[in-house]
């Protein structure tokens, strides 16, 4: 997936121009600024920073992570404040930061991470977060599966789709598509104040970070 990834990441940004999510594109980017309003906000798997040009407009400071350099190449091109800032991270190792935010947004990547591995990602998220840190999920609804129907589904539960490149190469991408409940479940320990939106092509969870 990696691979898909870097060789996409130059035109990643038409998944945002596609006719039928305009509506819910225009109510997110207006939604987002001022949920993060003076916080100090970690980005996990930024990618080409589509949505960190939103956040970073209110917020105090943004640091937009990704495991590929290619995605944040993409993201440096665009006219951004200076308190954005960029690391390349894996988000099962964000304690190698050295630092701890009291905010977090993960978009469009909760979907690429294996079952088996969600509670992996959410220990390391965590790891990087102050006590009452606002968390805010953003990902697809299952009617991303109306342009990239489910081709097949593993022992462990998770679900794949197949993805044409540019170049003509097919990929198959890791694509979950979890619910409301396991939302909630996923946090259940270190999580308060859970909110949940669905729109028509994307659903927007957020929660404020209870360590324990």
């Amino acid at each position: 997936m990696d691979d898909y990834y870097r060789t996409r990441a130059p035109y990643y940004d038409r998944v945002y121009h596609y006719p039928e999510r305009k509506a819910d594109i225009s109510f997110l980017q207006d939604q987002l600024p001022g949920k993060f309003e003076k916080l100090n906000v970690l980005e996990v798997a930024s990618g080409t920073g589509f949505w960190t040009q939103f956040i970073a407009k209110k917020a105090a400071s943004v640091l937009a992570t990704d495991v590929l350099r290619e995605p944040l190449l993409e993201l440096e091109k665009r006219s951004l404040p200076e308190s954005v800032s960029v690391a390349t991270v894996s988000a099962f190792d964000l304690h190698k930061i050295g630092r701890k935010f009291d905010g977090a947004f993960i978009g469009l990547w909760l979907s690429h991470v294996r079952l088996e591995e969600i509670h992996q990602f959410f220990d390391s998220l965590h790891k990087a977060l102050n006590p009452g840190a606002k968390v805010i999920l953003l990902d697809n609804t299952k009617s991303q599966c109306q342009r990239h129907p489910i081709s097949r589904k593993d022992e462990q539960g998770n679900t794949y789709q197949e993805r044409k490149l540019d170049d003509g190469s097919v990929h198959e991408v890791l694509k979950n598509f979890p619910d409301e409940a396991e939302l909630a479940e996923y946090v259940r320990a270190n999580g308060s104040k859970l909110e949940y939106l669905e729109l028509e092509h994307f659903w927007l969870f957020e929660y404020v970070y209870t360590a324990h």
